[in-house]
């Protein structure tokens, strides 16, 4: 008899419960103009057009705080940080304080009545990858539905809920009023699966997940010199991409940038994040991929799940590293 390995559901309600109308309350402060429609902002600085879908943004966190961008980001030169609107919702700032995991971008959406989606994928929010998508109604109605891996989900105001993303999904508004949940971008953690229903985290221990650790308690320097440069596989600044250790080689650079450090590849600047002894991680990725800094060397690390593959790049000598 053939045995199957349980996987964890698509879609699982998280332990907190908090106060729809503190939150309801809150978005008075934030509603007094129209939001802009969601719109992709490409790697190079450019900026697509409006969706053509009545399914409007106003950003929380975002790349550098800025309230203007209504997408949900990426590895670039800037970290995560609230913008202007986060500070009128103190609430809804206390909660994003609660959850036990690094936070990249958080919006509210609010898909418009008689709107819908086209069915989709957003292969980054994968178990495997370490990134999750959570959500958080605030204002809905039963004729508001998700439809995850093709089941529809009318999740109610107050509560918090997963949903695997990287599953086809889609949403629409057959109801007479704004759908607006607040949508956060999370790295997954052990301490973040503790939220979880009992019998989703026991389906979660014969998956293939990457754990990230909890978010360095201060900002690290370098305990090292840096390097005026390094040779690093292309693919470790390819995003597009799942196998950072592969491909030709490529020049990067590392600047000390305040009390972070950022990795230049050609024209794209990258902010990295400390995480633990050393070993840095993309601000907006998980450690799906990390550069571990030494004395002579660096380590660069690609993680699946919970494999690791790591490999050794010994630094220049100085004045040949051009």
């Amino acid at each position: 008899m053939t045995t199957t390995t349980a996987q964890p559901a698509p879609a699982a309600r998280l332990h907190p419960v908090f106060n729809t109308g503190r939150l309801t309350r809150e978005l008075t402060a934030v509603t007094e103009h129209e939001w802009e429609r969601q719109r992709t902002h490409y790697a190079g600085g450019s900026i697509g057009p409006d969706t053509p879908t009545d399914w409007r943004v106003l950003p929380l966190r975002s790349p550098g705080g800025d309230p203007d961008r209504t997408d949900p980001g990426g590895p670039g030169p800037d970290t995560y940080a609230p913008t202007r609107w986060l500070e009128q919702m103190p609430y809804l700032a206390g909660i994003l304080q609660q959850i036990p995991a690094p936070l990249n971008a958080v919006r509210l959406l609010a898909l418009g009545p008689s709107a819908a989606s086209q069915p989709h994928r957003d292969p980054k929010y994968a178990l495997d990858r370490g990134m999750v998508r959570l959500h958080i109604p605030i204002v809905t109605h039963p004729g508001a539905v998700l439809i995850l891996d093709g089941t529809e989900h009318r999740w109610q105001p107050g509560t918090l809920w997963y949903g695997d993303f990287s599953r086809e999904h889609m949403v629409r508004n057959t109801g007479p009023v704004r759908r607006i949940h607040a949508v956060i971008d999370a790295l997954f953690t052990r301490d973040l699966a503790d939220l979880f229903p009992t019998e989703w985290q026991e389906a979660l221990a014969d998956t293939d997940v990457l754990f990230n650790r909890p978010p360095a308690p201060q900002s690290h320097r370098p305990a090292h010199p840096l390097p005026s440069a390094l040779r690093l596989p292309s693919g470790f600044t390819d995003f597009g991409q799942d196998t950072p250790l592969d491909g030709p080689t490529t020049t990067v650079r590392l600047t000390e940038h305040g009390d972070g450090l950022t990795l230049t590849a050609g024209e794209r600047t990258f902010a990295l994040v400390h995480v633990a002894g050393g070993e840095y991680r993309y601000a907006g990725w998980s450690e799906q991929r990390t550069l571990q800094l030494g004395p002579d060397h660096a380590v660069i690390h690609a993680r699946h799940g919970r494999a690791v593959t790591s490999q050794h790049i010994a630094f220049p000598a100085t004045g040949a590293d051009e």
